[in-house]
């Protein structure tokens, strides 16, 4: 029997049945745990299952001398500090491959609402506005059939983007640190990315490097007709610059599912654009995808506690591609 401690009661059978199988202290609580409260319970563990909403850091870690694994329910593992993981040898697992489908569906869904004014339209009728009869320039947003969608990454997510796009015809351009020769979609330079898409979906993980590079500059490069949709994390834009050029009319309007600080509140810097479409990180968000992540997470810790390899494994990964 494993001692494991979860941030969060995660849906589905499987983690059910860890419960029932093993030694497992659960946070129930609808906001993520304090420091204090991992740390208390962490002592004696021999693996922590997590969500991006609790930052795993090194004096997490230190006062688990018997932590063997970290499982984040996620994709992202920004919020783990998995250098420092590494040098004490303490593996860390996510959950990729499940939730790209349902993020590629939803970040579809985003271009389509906010560049066809659906929330717009949604909120006149809901609060009795519709008054006007209609007429030929009512209501008129920009199609998404036949435009230059621009991919700003190319991982799971982006390919999953680009092989919808196909089904309305769109012209697909990426950009990547590095050429994928089997990318849906014809490679560019991060300038013209910028400046020739109609569309601009950011599906890039957030590390040194992404931190905030969708800035200033580069929002400055595009058309005044543009889109740019965000459903990776909020720190890879900057969000001052995005609300200088929403309010400058630099772009037609924004989609996001991510923010810099989560929850957003009423008091959001995008909340008083009509051009905006905001969701409350939604990505993975269906019933299937998200008892799914819990098998992924519940499988991969189980494996390492066991002896056998995961099947998802950050720690290694991350040397790799010299993230850290």
């Amino acid at each position: 029997m494993h001692r494991i401690i979860s941030t969060a009661n995660l849906p589905g059978k499987s983690f059910e049945e860890l419960r029932k199988k093993h030694d497992v202290t659960v946070w129930n609580g609808n906001s993520p745990p304090g420091k204090e409260w991992i740390i208390k319970n962490i002592i004696d563990t021999d693996a922590l299952i997590t969500t991006l909403s609790s930052k795993i850091d090194a004096g997490i870690m230190d006062a688990a001398p018997n932590l063997r694994v970290i499982g984040t329910y996620s994709v992202g593992y920004d919020h783990i500090d998995v250098e420092h993981a590494s040098g004490k040898g303490i593996r860390v697992v996510n959950t990729p491959d499940v939730l790209t489908d349902s993020t590629a569906d939803l970040i579809f869904g985003l271009m389509i609402a906010v560049s066809r004014r659906m929330i717009e339209g949604d909120r006149l009728v809901r609060n009795g506005d519709w008054t006007q009869p209609w007429n030929p320039t009512f209501m008129c947003g920009h199609d998404v059939h036949g435009k230059t969608l621009g991919i700003l990454g190319a991982g799971r997510i982006g390919r999953a983007v680009a092989m919808r796009a196909r089904g309305f015809d769109m012209n697909v351009i990426y950009s990547s640190r590095r050429i994928h020769s089997d990318f849906p979609g014809s490679y560019v330079g991060l300038e013209e990315l910028f400046s020739d898409a109609d569309f601009l979906v950011i599906t890039v993980d957030l590390n040194r490097e992404t931190y905030r590079i969708v800035d200033r500059t580069k929002l400055r490069m595009m058309k005044n007709d543009a889109y740019i949709i965000n459903a990776s994390r909020g720190d890879v834009v900057d969000e001052q610059a995005l609300e200088e050029a929403l309010e400058a009319g630099w772009i037609a309007g924004a989609a996001l599912d991510v923010f810099s600080n989560e929850p957003v509140g009423k008091d959001s810097r995008f909340g008083r654009f009509t051009n905006t479409v905001l969701t409350p990180h939604l990505g993975s968000s269906t019933v299937e995808t998200r008892e799914r992540m819990t098998d992924t997470v519940v499988g991969d810790v189980l494996s390492v506690l066991d002896g056998r390899e995961p099947r998802h494994e950050v720690t290694g990964f991350a040397r790799r591609e010299g993230k850290y």
